[in-house]
């Protein structure tokens, strides 16, 4: 049973989105092929197609972990090295399944809340000791970053020429890459194929999927060995057609952008909301619909009490909020008006303590 409490503490939490769900009961009828040979993994294919280029080879997998990590493991080898955040999820949060399955080393590089640039990486990068040197091969980056801030297209454009100017690869863990664009107000292109992005994790799980993601190669040289690694990583759907009709419907007409952008407002809503409440101080631009507040930590437990969220930084009093496509305005104005009565009671008791 869902819980009676207010929610903001993953877009993970949220439900399936009408459309999508139509389309997955549409799809469960009759008998097709399965692993993917089916019309309905085709249609979504061509859709991805025109989004991300006509060449781009595309694999769905059950999950964004799945996805980063047979992208990663199509380019890199056992002896070489992937550059990423310190924060990213690659390093911090899939328990080394990249390392697993690529057998190779994760560099994690200082960030500027969850960014990194070319000058980032050369400074990192050390000089090569040949055999005693794992080989630089892949620049990965999550578009939007872990801390919700967003690349611009010139910044994974100087990424992407800096990575192709060395032989390596340019890998981006979109998992919520629709919130980026939405937020931007480009396409889906204009933040990957149109700015040399090699492969790229697309996310829809957090954005109104029942669950899945799919790997677009948008170099396809990069997708030679893909099919076999996606086998042996466990994430070859048999009934492939429940994903794809998935992406079928967050495609068609722009579904993915409804979703994200109506995300990304009620974030910008809560934040207006709650901006110069005394013991809330955002740590970065609220850009998606991600929120990560400094708390004065006296609000913290009768806060929890009402809302579920997480601390990003319990040590720094730091936590996250974030907000979904089936967000309600409603909730986002109960939560502020809960956070504001909190420091205001907190202020006044501290004024009657002296």
């Amino acid at each position: 049973m869902a819980s009676d409490l207010l929610n903001f503490a993953s877009d993970n939490c949220s439900g399936i989105h009408p459309k999508v769900l139509d389309a997955i009961a549409r799809a469960n009828h009759g008998f097709v092929k399965g692993y993917g040979d089916d019309p309905y993994t085709a249609a979504a294919i061509a859709a991805l197609r025109n989004e991300f280029g006509k060449r781009a080879e595309v694999f769905f997998t059950f999950g964004g972990t799945g996805a980063n990590v047979v992208g990663i493991a199509s380019i890199a080898r056992s002896f070489e090295a992937v550059f990423c955040a310190d924060c990213s999820h690659i390093w911090a949060d899939e328990c080394a399944a990249p390392e697993k399955f690529f057998g190779g080393k994760l560099v994690p590089l200082p960030s500027v809340f969850g960014k990194i640039t070319p000058e980032t990486i050369a400074a990192n990068s050390g000089e090569s000791r040949g055999v005693h040197h794992a080989v630089p091969k892949v620049i990965s980056i999550t578009q939007p970053t872990e801390w919700g801030t967003i690349y611009r297209p010139e910044e994974i454009r100087a990424l992407a020429e800096f990575a192709h100017a060395r032989g390596m690869f340019l890998h981006v863990d979109g998992a919520r890459l629709s919130n980026a664009a939405a937020a931007l107000g480009c396409s889906l292109a204009a933040i990957s194929c149109d700015v040399g992005v090699d492969v790229l994790s697309f996310g829809g799980t957090k954005n109104g999927l029942m669950g899945g993601e799919a790997i677009i190669f948008i170099n396809p040289e990069c997708a030679k060995d893909a099919a076999f690694l996606r086998k042996q990583a466990t994430q070859l759907p048999s009934k492939m057609r429940f994903i794809s009709v998935q992406f079928e419907a967050f495609l068609a007409a722009e579904l993915w952008r409804t979703n994200a952008e109506h995300a990304n407002a009620m974030a910008q809503r809560l934040a207006n909301r709650v901006a110069e409440v005394e013991g809330v101080e955002f740590c970065c631009p609220v850009e998606i619909n991600a929120l990560f507040p400094k708390l004065n930590p006296t609000y913290l437990a009768e806060l929890s009490a009402r809302c579920e969220f997480y601390m990003w930084d319990k040590s720094a009093s730091i936590a996250r909020w974030m907000t979904s496509f089936n967000t309600a305005i409603e909730d986002v104005d109960t939560f502020a008006n809960l956070i504001l009565d909190v420091a205001a009671r907190t202020a006044a008791s501290n004024v009657v303590g002296r």
